[in-house]
C-alpha cells in the first residue's frame, strides 16, 4: 500500500500530525471548505514566498493561521503592512477574527512542496526539466536527506507525446511508516501544456514516540529523533586511522634499518685499524 497511497495521509497519528485542529461537531463540511478556501487564497496570493503549509487551528471565536515559510520577508511586507492587508482579506472572506502567525523554514531543501515549487518555475521559464530536476535532487542530498525521488509526467521538452520519467537519489522507502517521508505533488503551466511533479523526500527515521502537535519542525531541523544511514565519521578512523608512518611500522627511518653510524655498522673505527 505504500506505493498507492498518500505517503502524508499514510503516516498520520503514527510520525506525522493533522495540518487542521479543531472539532468538527456538526458544522465540519463548511469547515473544511472554509479550511480549503484559507489555503487556495494564501498560496494564490503570496505564490512567491515558498510556503511550506499552512496550519489552521480553531478556537470558539478565533481561527489561527500559521503559515510556514521559507521567505517570511515577503509575507510581512515592509514594517508589516502586507500581512495586515492578508489579515483584512481573510477577515472578509470567512467572516471571522483570523490571527496570522508566520514560521520560517530553515532547511528549505527538505521540504517537498519548495522543492516541488522551484522545479515547476524553472520549467515556466524554460529551463531544461532534467536539469531543473537534478540540480533540486543534488541541493536535497547536500542537506541531509536520505533520499528524494521525483516524477515528471506531461509533454516533457515540448514533444507530441506525453510521457512519464522518474530520477532518484538515495532510499525512499514508503512502507516504512517510521520513516518521514514528506510528499508534494505540483504542476508547472508551460505553453504546451500542463506538467506534473510530484516529490518524495525521506529525512531519515523516527524512532520512539512522536510529536503530533501542530507547527513541530521536522525531526531533522531539531535533531535528537532521527537516525541517519549515510556512514559519516573520520575518513582515516574507518580506514585503520592514526598516523601514518606509524601504521608502517612508524618511527626513524634509519632506526628502522639497523640506524646508528653507516662506519660503525660496517665494522666502525679508524679506517687504519680495521686493515
Amino acid at each position: 500500500m505504500g506505493q498507492k497511497t498518500n505517503p502524508i495521509a499514510n503516516r498520520l497519528g503514527i510520525i506525522r500530525g493533522w495540518e487542521s485542529n479543531w472539532y468538527g461537531g456538526k458544522d465540519a463540511a463548511s469547515k473544511m471548505a472554509e479550511d480549503e478556501k484559507i489555503r487556495a487564497y494564501i498560496t494564490k496570493k503570496i505564490s512567491k514566498a515558498g510556503i511550506a503549509k499552512v496550519i489552521i487551528e480553531r478556537t470558539l471565536k478565533r481561527v489561527t493561521v500559521t503559515i510556514h515559510t521559507s521567505k517570511p520577508g515577503i509575507v510581512i511586507g515592509k514594517g508589516g503592512q502586507d500581512v495586515e492587508l492578508l489579515k483584512k482579506d481573510l477577515d472578509k472572506l470567512t467572516g471571522k477574527e483570523i490571527q496570522i502567525n508566520i514560521m520560517e523554514v530553515k532547511n528549505p531543501e527538505l521540504d517537498a512542496n519548495i522543492v516541488g515549487e522551484n522545479i515547476c518555475k524553472q520549467i515556466e521559464a524554460r529551463v531544461a526539466y532534467k536539469r531543473a530536476i537534478k540540480m533540486a535532487l543534488a541541493a536535497t542530498m547536500r542537506a541531509g536527506a536520505e533520499g528524494i525521488k521525483v516524477r515528471a509526467s506531461g509533454r516533457l521538452g515540448g514533444v507530441e507525446m506525453a510521457r512519464t520519467e522518474e530520477f532518484k537519489l538515495g532510499r525512499t522507502p514508503l512502507h516504512t511508516f517510521r520513516a518521514d517521508i514528506d510528499y508534494t505533488w505540483k504542476e508547472a503551466l508551460t505553453i504546451y501544456g500542463k506538467i506534473g511533479v510530484k516529490v518524495w523526500i525521506c529525512r531519515g527515521e523516527i524512532l520512539g514516540k512522536a510529536d503530533l502537535t501542530p507547527n513541530q519542525e521536522p525531526a531533522n531541523d531539531k535533531g535528537g529523533k532521527m537516525t541517519s544511514n549515510r556512514g559519516g565519521g573520520d575518513r582515516d578512523n574507518r580506514r585503520g586511522g592514526g598516523d601514518r608512518d606509524n601504521r608502517r611500522g612508524g618511527g626513524d627511518r634509519d632506526n628502522r634499518r639497523g640506524g646508528g653510524d653507516r662506519d660503525n655498522r660496517r665494522g666502525g673505527g679508524d679506517r687504519d685499524n680495521r686493515r
